[in-house]
């Protein structure tokens, strides 16, 4: 939007943005290149790949306060059905919001279809904070080594430094409590915990214990199903590949043997009734009930996509039905890799579409969200309600520290942690000028925010976090090419197409082979690497190594 300013309103400007800075920074640091990107206010549509937890149409006390400082007022939608058919839709109309936060697939499409512009002559414009939150990453925005445009930013945080799993295997508390603390490191010791556990406790509270549940509606066939071979064979989170951390030479991941061995576990677990029946038809929302009950004794799957369920437990005060995640493998001939090193993996995120009327608005507004002003407001919330200043120090009373632990409406009732997630942000142990975390989830609050029944166990197995069961990063090789599913194909490549028919046969493939008879394991799991090769599989994996191989090359 091109408008003159009179000098006048340009000072009425400057004495604006000072002000709300000060009320939103308090004692903190001034960065001087904080300012709000309108002289008047202004909406800007966004749709959004996945929903953020902006439910109240940016009318959140957070949100207001991003209103007051910058005069944007984000309007944002989320899918309703299939994200691939309003993606689709836009492209053929030539109908987009201002903003379009995409990934995979669709990104592709939205590249190939010319429906985003390159940031960077904007960035370079108007982007001093953006510049200053990415750094030496900056490169790791481009598209491709074949196309070196900026068309998104955001999605992953960077340079995060991880202090708590994601991934693993979840028993409860009551579990290894009752056993005696038993190592939980290989499948034959989560099985055995949960059998043993099961056949003391066939009912809890008043309902029939089940002893595994999984996840496998829709896409979360990816987190509860798809990932769990990956990590207990010691594969790092990168999606459906498994790339050769020396050579860059990647494959489509269930082709490899030792993931065969996987699900020829979970099929035995089956056989021996250890797996929820209901595993393989029950939507999300069931799932996280289940949970909440109390009776489901373990879980294969990330802590984001649980604690939903597992909150409620920890509001109920039934702690010992709550979860521990261990890095649990096939055998002892893996390790965990849940603690490598990605740095920033970047790929996905949102971008300012060809068509948008607010351009330049839109990427004032980018940048002001990348500042260290925005970054502690995203992320500790608003100054004298959500913390306190105390010393020059942020501080989070016990009370609030209760409420954003267990209380799944603090999000949408504060604002906190909504527009981190996929805006750019600032990685978990980064600090500000002042010293402070940008985050405040740091390994003491962390420790300090386990139910009692948490450091009961921890303490047990002489641990002070759930990470000190794993291996550390400094133990595992770095990724030269970030996260395997974020390194973007383009959308009229045969990969894309061949993966779309190497899922369909797994999605089916695998809960076909979980589900069957023990002497048939063999039969089926053959006849779905049949079918992979008939798909095109290695021609798949030759194409994506040379996307590996180029990233790699590309961020040098």
């Amino acid at each position: 939007m091109k408008r003159a300013l009179s000098i006048f309103v340009v000072i009425t400007i400057f004495i604006s943005v000072f002000t709300s800075y000060n009320l939103l920074k308090g004692k903190e640091s001034k960065d001087d290149n904080e300012k709000a990107t309108n002289n008047k206010p202004i909406t800007l549509t966004m749709y959004s790949q996945d929903p953020n937890g902006d439910e109240d149409g940016f009318q959140n006390p957070v949100a207001k306060e991003i209103t007051k400082a910058t005069g944007v007022t984000l309007k944002i939608r989320y899918p309703v059905g299939n994200v691939a058919e309003d993606i689709s839709l836009m492209i053929a109309s030539k109908e987009y919001p201002d903003l379009v936060f995409s990934k995979g697939e669709q990104l592709n499409q939205l590249v190939s279809a010319s429906s985003l512009i390159d940031l960077t002559p904007l960035i370079d414009k108007f982007g001093p904070n953006i510049k200053k939150l990415y750094g030496n990453y900056m490169n790791r925005n481009k598209y491709s080594i074949n196309d070196k445009s900026i068309y998104t930013l955001g999605s992953s945080a960077v340079t995060s430094g991880k202090l708590e799993p994601v991934m693993g295997f979840e028993l409860q508390h009551a579990v290894v409590k009752e056993l005696g603390y038993p190592k939980i490191e290989t499948v034959k010791d989560f099985e055995n915990a949960i059998f043993t556990y099961k056949q003391k406790h066939p009912t809890i509270n008043g309902k029939k214990t089940i002893g595994l549940s999984l996840i496998a509606s829709e896409w979360r066939w990816n987190i509860g199903i798809g990932n769990g071979a990956g990590f207990a064979t010691g594969a790092p989170d990168d999606g459906n590949w498994y790339i050769d951390p020396v050579t860059f030479d990647a494959v489509y991941r269930f082709t490899r043997s030792s993931e065969k061995e996987y699900y020829r576990w979970l099929n035995h677990m089956n056989s021996i009734n250890l797996i929820d029946p209901d595993s393989f038809v029950q939507k999300y929302d069931q799932y996280l009930a289940k949970i909440a009950d109390g009776n489901v004794l373990g879980l294969i799957d990330a802590k984001w996509d649980y604690s939903g369920g597992e909150n409620k437990l920890n509001v109920d005060k039934s702690y010992e039905r709550t979860y521990g995640m261990y890095p649990v493998q096939l055998d002892k001939s893996t390790t965990s890799a849940d603690f490598r090193e990605y740095g920033y993996s970047g790929g996905w995120g949102f971008g300012i579409t060809a068509n948008s009327e607010h351009k330049e608005d839109a990427m004032k507004f980018i940048d002001w969200m990348s500042s260290d002003t925005a970054q502690i407001l995203n992320n500790w919330g608003i100054e004298g309600i959500n913390y306190k200043t105390i010393n020059g120090k942020r501080e989070i009373t016990d009370e609030e520290w209760e409420k954003r632990n267990n209380d799944e409406n603090y999000p949408r009732e504060t604002g906190v942690g909504v527009y981190s997630y996929p805006f750019p942000s600032r990685g978990i142990g980064k600090k500000d000028s002042s010293g402070q975390f940008y985050i405040p989830s740091n390994a003491q609050n962390i420790m300090k925010n386990y139910n009692p029944v948490e450091k009961e166990v921890l303490s047990a197995y002489g641990k002070a976090m759930w990470r000190d069961f794993y291996p550390a990063s400094k133990d595992l090789p770095a990724s030269s090419w970030g996260m395997g599913f974020m390194i973007n194909i383009p959308s009229d490549s045969d990969i894309a197409l061949i993966m779309q028919k190497c899922t369909y046969v797994m999605e089916k493939g695998t809960i076909k082979a979980i589900m069957a008879k023990p002497s048939e394991f063999d039969g089926i799991w053959d006849n779905l690497m049949k079918e992979l090769e008939e798909n095109e599989v290695d021609k798949m994996n030759k194409h994506f190594t040379k996307l590996v191989k180029e990233r790699v090359e590309m961020w040098k």
